[in-house]
């Protein structure tokens, strides 16, 4: 059991907290939840002053922020796309590197179209006054706890879509906030558009990174991300499942 797994079990009991959390208020409280994601401009603290909303919208965005400008704490896939932690094999083929960047990018597009058709039946639906904005938020916060779930126990787009053989590998792993906050998009409210650009800004930031150092993400230039170098073990569970291993 590693510092940064046990960081990854208590990050998702906090995840699996907040969703129950806003779960209740969905069904006790739906007005209150209606009434903040519908302010336009005032946020909803002349109403409702300081409320926990506002404390989960604070915590959304400092752990983005965290993304942006990265600390030592956070996982060392994070840090893929920083040189200065590049640890070159040597002698790697540049052919094959090329060949994984090319397998890896069309996956990864898959996933991408994958994950816009399914949230475009939600944005439907919201459009056509079918399902309202609370809806939309409960949707938002069930994808912030199956993020940790995609980590930890089980991801759909890892096994079906990329085969990529663990998360610090993923090719998509930083996709994370911009796939939770899509919902956001179609809410015209300060609380989910700064929210789903500040993930874009995550989301182009890793691309970056990606298109410029792609050594940096493949395992078989990158030393770092070999199973017998990685001291965070994040795979523990899914390895019971059979993954690969290098």
């Amino acid at each position: 059991m590693t510092k940064m797994m046990k960081r990854a079990l208590i990050n998702l009991g906090f995840r699996v907290f907040v969703f129950l959390f806003i779960f209740g208020a969905y069904i006790f409280r739906k007005d209150m939840l209606v009434g903040f994601m519908t302010h336009e401009f005032t946020f909803g603290i002349a109403e409702y002053g300081i409320s926990p909303l506002h404390v989960l919208w604070g915590i959304f965005m400092i752990m983005m922020l965290q993304h942006i400008i990265p600390h030592k704490y956070l996982s060392m896939a994070y840090f893929k796309g920083d040189v200065k932690t590049f640890n070159e094999v040597e002698g790697y083929s540049r052919l094959e590197l090329l060949e994984f960047v090319q397998q890896m990018n069309v996956r990864a597009w898959i996933v991408m179209l994958v994950w816009l058709t399914f949230n475009a039946v939600f944005a439907v639906l919201y459009l056509f006054k079918i399902i309202g904005a609370a809806d939309m938020l409960m949707l938002t916060v069930f994808f912030y706890l199956c993020d940790y779930i995609c980590i930890l126990i089980f991801c759909p787009f890892q096994s079906f879509i990329m085969h990529n053989k663990c998360c610090i590998n993923c090719r998509i792993y930083d996709w994370g906030y911009f796939m939770m906050f899509t919902p956001m998009l179609f809410i015209k409210n300060f609380f989910s558009w700064s929210l789903f650009f500040t993930a874009l800004i995550v989301l182009i930031k890793w691309e970056v990174g990606y298109a410029k150092h792609p050594e940096t993400f493949w395992f078989g230039s990158n030393k770092h991300l070999q199973c017998t170098n990685c001291k965070e073990k994040l795979c523990i569970i899914k390895n019971r499942k059979g993954h690969e291993r290098v």
